[in-house]
């Protein structure tokens, strides 16, 4: 992902940058992909990462898993998004995550899941229609735009928050 800015100065920085890049078909985000945020101040900066958070996985249009992670010990399992809590992101420290994070064996069973909870759509965002993950039962859209063939920046959409910037690399 070396084609990447890996931070910016703020979010209107980042948020111009990708206003730049070109729109995605939702058919070319199929597969598996390694995440990694992207620093712009955003309250949730560090958190993904330090939970274990690896990346996205898209079966299909209606079959994606928005959120895989890195099992203690190797491998990787897809998490229900419902289970993960985003509202209390901005008030935990990354230290405390990380440190959460060795438990993460422990809490696999009820935080894991086998079904997809999210789906492709092309959809409008900041006057482009480009291909957008849809989670199923939260108040999230993530955006992607193309930085080259295999490499995508997102803005997660949440309600309430200002975007979040993360990449995604083709696995």
């Amino acid at each position: 992902m070396s084609t990447l800015i890996e931070s910016f100065a703020d979010q209107a920085e980042a948020a111009s940058y990708f206003d730049t890049l070109p729109a995605v078909r939702c058919e070319e985000m199929l597969g598996r992909w390694k995440g990694r945020e992207v620093r712009t101040g955003h309250p949730m900066d560090g958190m993904l990462e330090a939970s274990g958070w690896w990346g996205k996985q898209f079966d299909g249009l209606d079959e994606v898993h928005p959120l895989l992670f890195s099992a203690p010990g190797g491998g990787l399992f897809a998490v229900d998004p419902r289970k993960v809590p985003l509202a209390l992101a901005s008030r935990i420290p990354v230290s405390a995550v990380r440190r959460a994070r060795g438990g993460l064996g422990v809490i696999k069973p009820a935080i894991r899941t086998s079904k997809h909870r999210a789906r492709l759509r092309p959809v409008e965002h900041r006057g482009v229609v480009t291909a957008a993950m849809v989670y199923d039962h939260l108040p999230i859209i993530d955006f992607f735009r193309r930085i080259d063939d295999d490499n995508v920046l997102g803005a997660m959409d949440l309600r309430g928050s200002t975007p979040y910037f993360f990449a995604l690399a083709r696995d």
